[in-house]
């Protein structure tokens, strides 16, 4: 998503304060891929999770000034609606310092890891930097190595009955085409290399991975391999007029569908698995029925859509238009009714 400009509800300074860390229990089978899929529609419904990224114009900050966690109390009324996936965003530069290789801030880390540890959910982890920072393969590689291997076995999370999914960066744009691929590539052989093989992976695409120019910006992204076949692409959505989700008007009542369709055929001409890990849509009636559309269009095709993720819920929105958290959000407010027949 392309915010052009956010009003963070600083709390008080601070340096950065761990979470405890719970023992982990088993999740239960809510959100179901490809062959083990048993629900009818979209299988993985949920949201974005923001805070942990904000204040990227200074690195690393301090909690609870430039950037803040998201509260799990809040997100647990979210699972209780019915929701089952989450987003969570994080800094590379605040997870590791100094280099993309380096060692990890066991601050930041801990917070991280206690969202990741809520039961009966999946937790997306997406490193928040639209690619704009990365350039070597090798260093990215060796980046997701470490995210895969150390912090979670660290952490006792079981990989191979618990594995979280690694959605590895946000929203590619005005990068080289191979350069995107490549990464994306880099990333999967890090997870890989790290002994974890029950993880998805979500890869993102170019020109703000949206779903309506995957065809025309994205279509060397199929040459993607992963020796478990665990690949999902991951496409974002918005209905304005630009596709930015900088508006809340929608271009009209249909537009959700038509921006899914050509998205929706490369993925069944390709034999690959999508998931919308961002959309949102304004809070008015036009919106509502776009929303719905585009959601029963992709609900149709559950053969080759996995999911969808609403943008966004996190403690620092405010009145941002597209808010889900709970439960003063002006999306939980006046959008979560529309969402309901999707939810678990």
């Amino acid at each position: 998503m392309k915010l052009t400009s956010l009003i963070l509800l600083a709390a008080a300074a601070g340096s950065a304060v761990a979470a405890p860390v719970r023992e982990h229990a088993k999740r239960a089978s809510l959100f179901q891929f490809v062959e083990e899929k048993i629900l009818i529609g979209l299988s993985g419904f949920g949201t974005n999770e923001s805070g942990a990224e904000f204040g990227e114009n200074n690195l690393p900050g301090v909690w609870g000034t430039d950037y803040i966690w998201p509260d799990t109390s809040t997100i647990q009324t979210l699972i209780d609606k019915g929701m089952n996936i989450f987003r969570v965003q994080f800094k590379m530069e605040r997870l590791a310092p100094g280099s993309m290789t380096g060692s990890f801030n066991a601050d930041y880390l801990r917070n991280l890891t206690a969202i990741l540890e809520m039961e009966d959910v999946w937790a997306v982890l997406t490193i928040s930097s639209n690619g704009a920072i990365i350039t070597s393969t090798s260093e990215f590689q060796t980046f997701w190595q470490n995210v895969a291997m150390r912090p979670f076995r660290e952490q006792a999370l079981a990989l191979a009955e618990n594995a979280d999914i690694n959605d590895v960066d946000n929203e590619y744009y005005g990068m080289d085409q191979t350069l995107v691929l490549n990464l994306n590539q880099a990333a999967i052989n890090g997870i890989r290399a790290a002994g974890a093989t029950s993880q998805y992976i979500f890869v993102e695409g170019n020109s703000w991975t949206g779903a309506w120019t995957w065809t025309s910006v994205n279509d060397n992204m199929k040459a993607l391999t992963d020796p478990q076949d665990k690949i999902v692409y991951e496409m974002h959505q918005y209905l304005d007029s630009d596709g930015s989700g900088t508006s809340a008007t929608c271009v009209s009542s249909t537009i959700g569908e038509e921006r899914v369709s050509s998205a929706t055929a490369w993925l069944r001409a390709n034999g690959k698995k999508g998931i919308l890990g961002e959309f949102a849509g304004g809070v008015n009636d036009q919106c509502k029925t776009a929303v719905t559309g585009m959601l029963n269009a992709m609900a149709a095709s559950s053969d080759v859509w996995l999911g969808a993720m609403w943008w966004a819920a996190g403690p620092w929105w405010g009145s941002y238009i597209f808010s889900m958290e709970p439960t003063s959000g002006t999306a939980y407010q006046g959008m979560l009714a529309t969402l309901e027949p999707f939810l678990g």
